[in-house]
């Protein structure tokens, strides 16, 4: 006995053939047609358990069909194929109501599991409603599998209020998802509030956070509205979550839990309502391991764990970025270009440490430099090798370089006069002693400004950092900073 009726729609009669045999395999009735028309009539008649069709039909659009079918028949699952895999095309099957969304070329097996689910009741429906934005304008890009199991996870998510951790290398583009949960959501009307940890001195975390109540400390003139009331029925985005300290990370475990926070200096507690996106570059669980992250918040945090790949996990995409970039290079003047299939083909070969950050700001180089109306594999290969990064030193690496570099200038001093360097013990203090002023009169020289600081020193930002808590240096801190 057959376990339900499904009805197929797609214009290629190879995917018809194939659909019918994987479904009838496995139990089903399928019944198969090439228009929209047959389709329509079938679903008019009752016809039917679930609907698979494709969006590109030669009659009608399925997506024009599809809401016709939603209010005759509103319990009727239809699930949507398409080969035109976009962010958009998931964003809009959701918003017509279907129950799942999948990109061509799709997994048999998952195809015919997502039936049964239909057919078993289970809850999956697609629901989104998604302003009106060309697909060109999207902020991802990309038809790689890997993307389109990114495009389905954000086209769910959309009408949800669920925490959602966004984890990748720098440059994958992780603010951008977290703008598509906003944008795409049910809180679009309202703010879209940022905060990256990794750029906000530790101490000032917590009032940028919750704001702070006039006098709360020395400099507070007036009470400041922090990010929380800033966001208030929106979306807050905490990006680098990881940089975040353990006493800030008590305060939004506490925000998270009860729903509401005081301001530094306030005794009030104040409801919250807003939603929180966080992005990590970091291993958290390694952090948790190390004593640096909390393991309650991170699990209050990674409700939804979406994980954005590098751009060496899929060069397929490379060509449809490249393309796009192009396009907004010559909206910004610098002319349209074309570019040879060979150099996509080169750009594919580079392993693009900085992702699709460091794609983007290549193509507008190279759109700038070259007047040619076409970008060839040459370009692209001259281009790639006057820009390849040098080697770029871990933070912990250049921490050592910093000490060695004090420790050559004491063995240096010691050689002078003759003498046997210290102990070991006494050694690391009197190390500790000129990094100090060391470090100290580059601050003073910058005053305060740690991103300066850090380039006349030769240093990372972070390490520098890391070095003036290690050595608890009090520093007059610049408003640019």
């Amino acid at each position: 006995m057959a376990r339900g009726t499904i009805l197929i729609a797609d214009d290629d009669s190879a995917i018809r053939t194939v659909l019918n045999q994987a479904l009838a395999r496995a139990g089903y009735s399928p019944r198969a047609t090439g228009n929209a028309a047959t389709l329509w009539r079938w679903v008019s008649a009752g016809e039917g358990d679930v609907v698979i069709t494709d969006v590109v039909m030669p009659d009608e659009n399925a997506f024009d069909l599809i809401p016709r079918m939603k209010k005759m028949r509103p319990d009727l699952p239809i699930i949507v194929m398409s080969a035109q895999n976009t962010l958009m095309t998931a964003l809009t099957a959701a918003e017509k109501g279907a129950y799942e969304y999948l990109p061509k070329p799709f997994d048999l097996s998952e195809l015919v599991a997502v039936v049964g689910r239909a057919l078993s009741g289970q809850t999956r429906t697609l629901r989104a409603l998604s302003p009106e934005v060309e697909a060109e304008e999207l902020p991802l890009i990309g038809r790689s599998l890997a993307m389109q199991d990114i495009y389905r996870s954000l086209a769910r998510l959309t009408q949800t209020d669920l925490t959602v951790m966004i984890s990748g290398e720098s440059g994958t583009g992780k603010e951008l998802v977290a703008r598509v949960l906003h944008d795409f959501g049910k809180r679009r009307h309202g703010p879209f509030v940022a905060i990256n940890m990794a750029a906000i001195p530790r101490e000032l975390i917590e009032s940028e956070l919750f704001g702070h109540e006039k006098g709360a400390f020395t400099g507070a003139q007036m009470r400041t509205q922090g990010r929380f009331e800033q966001a208030e029925g929106g979306t807050l985005f905490l990006d680098e979550i990881g940089d975040m300290p353990l006493e800030a990370q008590t305060r939004l475990l506490r925000v998270l839990q009860q729903g509401e926070y005081t301001t530094v200096g306030g005794r009030t507690p104040i409801k919250t309502n807003v939603r929180i996106i966080a992005a990590t570059h970091r291993d958290l669980k390694s952090q948790i391991q190390q004593g640096l992250f909390r393991e309650d918040l991170y699990y209050r945090l990674n409700v939804v764990p979406v994980r954005i790949p590098p751009l060496r996990e899929r060069t397929e995409d490379i060509g449809d970025l490249v393309r796009h970039f192009l396009r907004l290079a010559a909206r910004e003047g610098l002319g349209q270009k074309a570019i040879e299939t060979a150099a996509i083909d080169k750009m594919k070969l580079y392993h693009w440490p900085g992702n699709v950050r460091e794609l983007e700001n290549f193509v507008r180089r190279v759109a700038a430099l070259n007047v040619q109306d076409t970008i060839t594999a040459e370009i692209i290969g001259q281009a790639l090798e006057a820009s390849a990064p040098s080697p770029t030193p871990t933070a912990a690496g250049e921490a050592a370089g910093l000490s060695e570099m004090v420790e050559r200038h004491l063995a240096s001093h010691f050689a002078t006069y003759g003498k046997d360097l210290p102990p070991p013990g006494l050694y690391d203090r009197i190390i500790r002693e000129v990094e100090r002023p060391l470090l100290s009169a580059a601050l003073a020289a910058t005053r305060g400004n740690q991103i300066k600081a850090a380039e006349m020193l030769g240093l990372n930002r972070n390490t520098l950092r890391s070095r003036i808590r290690t050595l608890d240096i009090r520093v007059f801190r610049s408003p640019l900073d």
